[in-house]
């Protein structure tokens, strides 16, 4: 989603809903047609790729379109029928497969009170995994804005001999090498925003230092927008050094990742620097010594400058391919927006300080980072309820990116190649972000059930016996898969 369309503050969430189910049962190849939820979630121009406009995948059997029927309106919360989700989902979410500790909640998209709570364990709270991916993303939005851009700049600070060029990191997730860089930025997915590369930057620094009569520099490099650890200490030891995350900084390129593609790299702001020293140098300016750390002067002129895409472009990314490292830069980012602290526990502190204020009850969760790779972060599935529900109302514009970012089940994103062992009429009816870890499994987002109305669902499992991991997805992915094909509305 690149830009906000100023007119959908306009007309009611059940309002597009309704629009959109239309469109979902009687006008499209297949029910998996909630893709086009996006078109009336909000947005023009320059869009990310809708989802119904990509081909299924080899080996989903697609169940063909009902017969055209009159379509209700979407169904407003007083409609939810508990009992018809309990009927619905409690025999998928008791399967062995999922182990001993089962969370789960489902609520009416907009409005109401009527819920529908699971507790295999009696517990409250689960391990998240990747669904903590939402609660950042849609702090992230509420604190910047869906247009921010992130900037990498250069700085000129003059004064004894070369004069010191300085890179500033200004947190771009997706900042690369070379333009034709892929490290770490390939997976596929529905839509790809552009992303700025340092060589650029050295290009067009060269050409405004040239300008200015400077033909040979230092080089400095400045990424203390970000503060504190590069690794979380909640997370695993081995996490870093295994190679499983980059250190979190404010600069680097291809997200931490070898510039050659092999592994990565343990300074990344370092390796960013001297790559941007080697392109300055290829673009005819002199580059004495090596790259530094500082802090670049407050009053340094500016060369030049590169931007990310915006950020509603990184969140559909973030949550589509479920983007760890970029998922903790925003997290840094809501830490220096809301508490002028880039660090982990400015972000954790911007992110339930930002949920109260919208009154989103923590209900004894804590979230020790921006991804949910930790496993010592724990919430409850009604926390992720309450937030989607945010994101979806229409006093939230600015975050209903999160909505419109979901991957389709069976079809986009994180889900293409599951949902193709439940309910027939369940691919395309479900989008939601999924959520991994060893012994951990989750799922968490939006469903339309067969009267046209939308639910809102988070299920968590933590305690799946390893060897089961796959067949709990499965499960899981069958327990949500029964809110699409049931008649869960009164």
């Amino acid at each position: 989603m690149a830009e906000r369309d100023p007119d959908h503050t306009r007309g009611s969430v059940v309002g597009w809903v309704s629009a959109a189910l239309a469109l979902l049962l009687v006008a499209g190849v297949a029910g998996w047609q909630l893709g086009w939820l996006d078109r009336f979630l909000g947005d023009d121009g320059d869009r990310p790729v809708d989802p119904a406009s990509v081909a299924p995948p080899p080996g989903i059997d697609v169940p063909p379109v009902r017969e055209p029927r009159a379509v209700a309106p979407a169904a407003d919360a007083a409609r939810l029928d508990v009992a018809a989700v309990d009927a619905a989902v409690s025999g998928p979410l008791a399967d062995r497969d999922l182990g001993r500790s089962v969370l789960a909640a489902v609520a009416p998209l907009t409005g109401g009170s009527a819920r529908f709570s699971y507790s295999s364990s009696g517990a409250d709270l689960a391990i998240p995994a990747s669904t903590t991916k939402i609660v950042t993303s849609a702090v992230a939005l509420f604190l910047l804005g869906p247009d921010h851009v992130f900037e990498t700049r250069t700085v000129l600070q003059r004064g004894g001999g070369a004069p010191r060029l300085v890179l500033v990191g200004g947190g771009d997730p997706y900042l690369l090498s070379h333009q034709q860089s892929q490290w770490g930025t390939s997976t596929e997915a529905t839509f790809a925003p552009e992303k700025a590369d340092v060589v650029t930057l050295a290009r067009r620094t060269a050409r405004s230092l040239r300008d200015d009569g400077v033909r040979r520099v230092r080089i400095g490099y400045d990424d203390s927008l970000f503060t504190g650890p590069t690794g979380n200490p909640h997370w695993r030891a081995d996490y870093i050094p295994d190679d499983i995350v980059s250190p979190i900084t404010a600069l680097w390129v291809d997200q931490g990742r070898d510039p050659t593609g092999y592994g990565r790299v343990s300074d990344p702001s370092l390796t960013a620097a001297a790559v941007f020293a080697e392109a300055l140098a290829d673009a005819g300016i002199t580059v004495v010594g090596t790259p530094e750390a500082t802090v670049a002067d407050s009053g340094a002129g500016e060369v030049a400058s590169v931007g990310s895409a915006p950020l509603a472009q990184i969140v559909q990314r973030v949550i589509e391919v479920s983007d760890n490292e970029a998922a903790e830069v925003l997290l840094r980012h809501a830490g220096v927006a809301d508490q002028g602290d880039g660090s982990f526990i400015g972000g954790q502190t911007a992110v339930e300080r930002v949920l109260r204020a919208n009154g989103i009850g923590l209900r004894g969760s804590v979230l020790y980072d921006g991804s949910g790779l930790s496993r010592e972060s724990r919430m409850s599935p009604q926390l992720l309820v309450d937030v989607v529900r945010w994101a979806a109302s229409d006093d939230n514009p600015d975050v209903r990116p999160v909505i419109t970012s979901l991957p389709v089940a069976g079809f986009t994103g994180s889900l293409a190649d599951r949902f193709d062992q439940g309910a027939a009429a369940a691919p395309g009816r479900v989008r939601a972000k999924t959520g991994t870890l060893t012994g951990v499994t989750s799922l968490a987002g939006i469903a339309v059930d067969l009267e046209g109305s939308l639910f809102v669902f988070a299920m968590i499992a933590d305690k799946v016996r390893p060897d089961r991991g796959g067949l709990a997805q499965i499960s899981m992915d069958n327990a949500a898969a029964a809110l699409g094909a049931c008649s869960c509305s009164r």
